[in-house]
This record gives C-alpha cells, sequence and structure tokens, in this order.
C-alpha cells in the first residue's frame, strides 16, 4: 500500500510541476507511445495469443491495429484541440471576452479488463495523455500474459512520475480505490462499476464507466436477410463473442422469422466449417467463465453448435432458439452463444427491448428510412449500427460509451481528449471603461436598467 502511494505522490508532484500540460511533450509522449507499441509488437501478439488465444487478425484489427489509428487520430487534431475555444460574452458583462480552456484533471487511474486487454488499457492512456495528465493502469489479472507485456512497455516508454502500470489482483484494485485520485476512468462490469463509483464519491473523483449489458439485435421484415445473417455471425463470434458491444440476442418480426433462422444458421454452418477453426477463434477467458456459458447452453434450446473443447476452453459458435423468460435472457452472455427470438410485429420488439436497462449497443437491420428513424426514437441506447455491428465503435469521429446501466461518459477521438479534461470557464474583462450600475447604493433607476439589460 505505502507503495502504491509513494507512486501517487510521485505522479502528483511531476503534474504539479507543469511539464504534462506543455503540446510538445504530450505530442512527444504520444510518439514514444506509438514508438514503443511497434517495438513490443510481437510480444503482445504472443501475450493476446496466450490469454485469449486471438488469432493475429483479430488481434491487429481490435487491439494494436486499432490503438495505432486512434494515435495518429489524436496526433493530427491535438493541436486544434488544445486551443482556447472563444464564445459570446453577454451585453451584462460589456466589456469582456469569454473562452473555454481544456485543463486537465491531473493524477489519472485506468483500470481495463481482460477481453480487449491491451486495446482497453491503451485507448484511455491516449485520452489521459492528450489530455495533459498523468496516468496509473491497473490491467486485468485475468489476462497476465497481456498485463506483463504492457508494463514492460508502458517501463520501458517512459518514467513511473508521468505513466506506470500496476498489477495484481482485486486486493490492488480495492487498494488503489482507497487513494484519491483526480480521474477514474474504468472499464468492465457494472457490479464493480458500482464499487468504483462508491469509492470514487468519497474523495468526489469525477469517473467515467464504460460497462456492458445485453446489447440487442432488431431485424425487421424489410431487412436484407443474408446480409443481416453474415454481418451478426461475424459481430457475435469476434473474439468468441466475449466483447462489451456483441450482439447479445436477436429480436425477429415473425414474417421473416423463418428465412432468417435458415439463413442464420447457414452462416453459422460456413464460419464453423473453416478449416483448423482453432487457429481463427479464440478461447474464453478461463474456467468460470466457461463453466457458466456451458451452464446456459445446456439450459437452453440449442439448434445450432454447442460442442466446446473442455481443455482448451474452446466453445464453438452456438445458436440457440430462446423465449423472453429464458435463462439465457437474463444476463449478459460474453460468449458465443446468439439467442434468437421471434416477434409478432415491432412494437412487441419495442417493448421488450425497452423492458430492459439500457444497452450499450443497439443493431438494427432495415431498408426503410422511416423505420430507422422509428427504432432511434423509440429506444435508448449508448451507440447504434444500422445494418451491421460492431462498427460504430471503430471510428474515432463517434463518441464511444453508455447510457443508465451501461455506462457514462464518452471516449474516442476529441471525446477521449474532453473526457480526461474540465472545461473551464474563463472570462476577461477590459479596464478601459466601467459602468456604475453593479455598485450600490441600488436605486429603482438602476434595477431598472438592469431588467432591460438581461
Amino acid at each position: 500500500m505505502e507503495k502504491i502511494k509513494e507512486l501517487v505522490l510521485k505522479q502528483r508532484k511531476f503534474f504539479e510541476s507543469g511539464k504534462t500540460v506543455d503540446l510538445a511533450f504530450r505530442l512527444s509522449s504520444l510518439k514514444k507511445l506509438k514508438k514503443g507499441i511497434k517495438k513490443h509488437e510481437k510480444e503482445i501478439y504472443r501475450a493476446l495469443k496466450e490469454d485469449l488465444n486471438k488469432p493475429k487478425f483479430e488481434a491487429f484489427v481490435g487491439e494494436i491495429g486499432f490503438v495505432l489509428k486512434e494515435i495518429d487520430f489524436v496526433i493530427d487534431h491535438l493541436k486544434e484541440w488544445t486551443k482556447p475555444i472563444k464564445v459570446p460574452t453577454d451585453i451584462v458583462n460589456f466589456p469582456a471576452t469569454s473562452h473555454i480552456y481544456h485543463q486537465p484533471y491531473g493524477v489519472t487511474l485506468i483500470f481495463s479488463p481482460w477481453n480487449y486487454p491491451f486495446h482497453l488499457s491503451i485507448m484511455p492512456l491516449i485520452g489521459a495523455i492528450a489530455g495533459g495528465n498523468t496516468a496509473i493502469i491497473k490491467p486485468s489479472e485475468y489476462a497476465p500474459a497481456t498485463s506483463k507485456a504492457i508494463k514492460q512497455l508502458i517501463s520501458e516508454t517512459f518514467n513511473d512520475e508521468y505513466i506506470s502500470v500496476v498489477e495484481g489482483d482485486k486486493n490492488i484494485s480495492e487498494k488503489l480505490l482507497n487513494i484519491k485520485f483526480d480521474k477514474i476512468f474504468f472499464t468492465g462490469n457494472s457490479e464493480v462499476g458500482k464499487i468504483v463509483m462508491k469509492k470514487a464519491a468519497e474523495h468526489l473523483t469525477p469517473v467515467t464507466l464504460e460497462l456492458g449489458g445485453k446489447s440487442p439485435v432488431i431485424v425487421l421484415g424489410d431487412a436484407n436477410i443474408r446480409m443481416a445473417a453474415k454481418r451478426i455471425v461475424w459481430g457475435k463470434f469476434f473474439n468468441a463473442g466475449q466483447t462489451c458491444v456483441a450482439p447479445d440476442y436477436v429480436c425477429i418480426e415473425e414474417s421473416v422469422y423463418e428465412t432468417f433462422k435458415k439463413a442464420i444458421l447457414e452462416e453459422v454452418k460456413k464460419y464453423s466449417s473453416v478449416k483448423n477453426l482453432h487457429k481463427h477463434y479464440s478461447k474464453i477467458i478461463n474456467r468460470r467463465h466457461f463453466e457458466r456459458l456451458m451452464e446456459l447452453i445446456k439450459e437452453s434450446h440449442v439448434i445450432f453448435g454447442g460442442n466446446y473443447n473442455e481443455n482448451k476452453l474452446f466453445i464453438y459458435p452456438t445458436v440457440v432458439e430462446a423465449q423472453e423468460n429464458s435463462r439465457v435472457m437474463e444476463e449478459e452472455i460474453f460468449g458465443p452463444i446468439l439467442p434468437i427470438l421471434k416477434f409478432e410485429n415491432y412494437k412487441r420488439i419495442r417493448d421488450y427491448i425497452k423492458s430492459k436497462p439500457k444497452p450499450l449497443a443497439l443493431y438494427v437491420f432495415t431498408e426503410s428510412n422511416k423505420q430507422k428513424e422509428r427504432v432511434l426514437n423509440d429506444i435508448q441506447s449508448g451507440g447504434v449500427t444500422i445494418n451491421d455491428t460492431l462498427i460504430h465503435l471503430s471510428s474515432s469521429y463517434l463518441p464511444f460509451g453508455g447510457i443508465g446501466e451501461s455506462g457514462m461518459g464518452k471516449y474516442h477521438g476529441k471525446y477521449s481528449f474532453d473526457e480526461f479534461t474540465q472545461k473551464r470557464a474563463v472570462m476577461e474583462r477590459k479596464t478601459y471603461v466601467e459602468f456604475p450600475l453593479r455598485y450600490p447604493p441600488y436605486s429603482a433607476a438602476k434595477l431598472s436598467i438592469v431588467k432591460r439589460l438581461f
């Protein structure tokens, strides 16, 4: 505990030196981070393979390449973002000018999960650096190889007074939460998110919570069924379904249910028949999650798949026909199980989804602009992709985050910069003239003038 306190104090002292606020220092740090990632790229691939059996393609697309693209984007735009924003000044404050400055929070703490252990450690770090903060990263102990790789990368690239990695189990996390930070960024499940928020409240520390939930897919009667099936299968089984925005379940209008069911089974069969699938497919992170998922499968009506390799912690792509009250519909699946549900019409689908907590993502398949707008107006969610899955989070121009129980706060691109800075109001009054209106004595005439100004 004392070592962690000393590290936080060291980072606070470094932050107070003012060095992290300098634009040139921020840009240099982002370039160093990129160079360090490139240098350690092979080790990161190996770690992701060891922890999750991630194929190199998924490791690049979902982790390393994603992060490198984001660094380039932030480097290209950071100078513009850090400029004070001039805003109008009310006439009651004439003569004056008004600006919004972005000031860093200070010493930040980043908790990252195991499912995308590299991506979800470094993406928030990019925002912390861009905002002018110091940072301590606590990676998930469930992905130990990647945690070790991140620690090696960061320790070789930065001094620990600026950026550091603290490894350990939940006891270390609890110790970190007992220390005052200036900003906490947490990615994980909602139950732990509540604990983080509660502990942060003791210090009045602002938090960003990137959580999860059951992200639904809606397939309407006018959808391109073949394309919907293909893109849902890709999004669901990427990283073996261990993605916070993975399609959790599919709601299909009755008029196209049988057609969709046939199409989805064809696509999953294609996916599952890939030669040496285990080389192209992630494993379940650990035995506890494996056993939880196998229980869900055993209690479901499986129409495809259900195969597994217990020794290697593989669960192969599985499709189940579910009912609204099925156990598989009670919790976030976070694995390669895809429930499909038949509904009489869109209204029934809408009412069912709205009866559940607001999801992190919503997927809608329709060829109708009217139907698209109807869904967007009817159902709240963190983000939306129309006629595809997952891809809305890949854009540095779009905010990524949840709503309600799926999280609070947004990041990616400028939204990361905004999340790690505080908007500071700055008004500068001129001294070449002064008006006596605001000074006593307060007469009826003065009040009359002030009312007109307001």
